[in-house]
């Protein structure tokens, strides 16, 4: 275990490095930043006060090695827009995307898994079948299409729900949140509906793929002999066998939908992360950009990692493979 707890960590080490030479090269060509601080009525010796001040007059290596301890302490430097911390904006924002993606992820599994397990287990009957065409459909749409289809019917022509905004926060320490206001419980709806639909479709078509074929294999059948219930064999046996593909795909697209949630923040106009660095790319905010960049890349790739671990635990195959890997390197 410890053998295979190393190579992940090391190849989660190996790529945030590449990811953190990729916003320094972001940070360093996209623009010069003494320009895009400073105004046009600024001296030469204003600019070279700046350049040095910044680091800027160093070599590259010495400016990435800055760059990778700065990050890795927090420091991203001040943004060009906001004329602040780069990292305190993002810790403001992130309570509202966290809430987005809490909700969508919780969506897909209380939504995604009865469907998969019903469409699996009825799978010849027309609702089945109706089911797994919405899920095509559920697929093949755009989240901004339905974001803006949803705004239009439920807020526009219905009145029931918000169309923007992330409704009135209370602050629980140092962490902000709508959850305990019924404004922004209200709020959170359509995002979080909108944000979840592909998540609710993937986790839907997993399981009953993962269930029909659980039910086709010798130990259902034995079970099946055995005299047990359908409801035994389709939830005791059956789910249970298919939970841990579940588990992997929920885990890692808690890290896409908190990459790709910006495009559904822009259309409610969610104060999050995403729409933080939608601002920065209409500005050219680049700390910010190469921020975003950095710390989405890492909720991935804890994520991703976090996932194998738990693999591990679960199946010693792989404890055994990485043993066995590690003894032939050596």
């Amino acid at each position: 275990m410890f053998a295979f707890l190393v190579k992940r960590l090391a190849n989660a080490a190996g790529v945030m490095l590449a990811v953190a030479f990729i916003a320094f090269m972001i940070f360093r060509f996209v623009g010069d930043p003494v320009e895009l601080m400073l105004n046009e009525q600024a001296s030469q010796a204003q600019r070279d006060e700046l350049r040095v001040r910044l680091g800027l007059d160093r070599s590259f290596v010495v400016q990435f090695g800055t760059f990778v301890l700065n990050a890795i302490q927090g420091d991203f430097g001040i943004s060009y827009r906001n004329q602040q911390e780069v990292f305190t904006l993002i810790v403001e924002r992130f309570p509202a995307t966290f809430e987005l993606v809490l909700m969508a992820t919780f969506l897909s599994l209380v939504i995604g898994i009865p469907l998969g397990v019903y469409s699996a287990i009825r799978h010849k009957t027309l609702l089945a079948q109706a089911i797994q065409f919405v899920s095509v459909l559920g697929i093949s749409l755009p989240s901004f299409a339905l974001g803006i289809l949803f705004i239009l019917l439920f807020s526009v022509t219905l009145h029931w729900l918000p169309a923007f905004g992330r409704g009135e926060t209370v602050m629980v320490g140092g962490w902000s949140t709508g959850l305990l206001t019924p404004s922004g419980r209200m709020a959170l709806i359509l995002p979080g509906v909108t944000l979840s639909l592909f998540q609710i479709t993937l986790v839907m078509r997993l399981v009953r793929a993962e269930m029909m074929e659980t039910m086709r294999t010798e130990f259902v059948r034995f079970a099946r002999a055995r005299g047990l219930s359908d409801h035994a064999i389709h939830f005791r046996h059956a789910l249970r066998n298919c939970l841990m593909p579940v588990i992997t795909v929920t885990g890692l697209q808690i890290g896409n939908l908190i990459a790709f949630a910006l495009v559904t923040e822009t259309v409610f106009q969610w104060p999050g992360m995403g729409m933080l660095f939608v601002q920065a790319v209409n500005f050219v905010d680049i700390p910010v950009m190469a921020a975003y960049l950095i710390i989405v890349s890492f909720i991935f790739v804890s994520l991703n990692t976090l996932v194998d671990l738990t693999y591990a635990l679960v199946d010693p195959r792989l404890r055994q493979q990485a043993v066995a890997g590690a003894g032939h390197g050596t």
